[in-house]
């Protein structure tokens, strides 16, 4: 009977031990899978403020106004999102909305239509 015990008992340990292993390894892929799905994610923006200089509906306008500004302004970068029909020039890449207004403060003049949108901004050099 002990004997019997003892290879039941054994076999347990076994099967117990390829089980956890298995397990480990199962939990080791998938963080590895959740590291590689957020890795992908992080686009190299994060939820910020842009100021939007133009909205219209011709593109040559857009671009017009886009080389007016970074003429102006080259240190402050400057993008050209289409969203059929219209063409935007929004401006900069600011984490505040009070960085925004000061900004939009020093562009009403020469663009007097500019005002602050909620965008996805580049992420500051370090």
């Amino acid at each position: 009977m002990s004997l019997i015990t003892t290879i039941l008992y054994c076999s347990l340990l076994v099967t117990d031990g390829s089980d956890s292993v298995k397990r480990i390894q199962s939990k080791d892929q998938k963080i590895q899978a959740m590291v590689q799905k957020h890795t992908e994610s992080q686009t190299g923006k994060i939820k910020g403020f842009r100021v939007q200089i133009h909205f219209g509906a011709e593109k040559s306008k857009a671009l017009q106004i886009k080389s007016k500004f970074l003429s102006r302004f080259p240190e402050v970068r400057a993008y050209d999102p289409y969203d059929a029909p219209y063409f935007k020039i929004r401006v900069g890449d600011f984490r505040t909305k009070l960085e925004a207004y000061k900004f939009l403060k020093s562009v009403q003049a020469e663009f007097p239509g500019s005002f602050i949108v909620t965008d996805e901004i580049e992420l500051p050099p370090l």
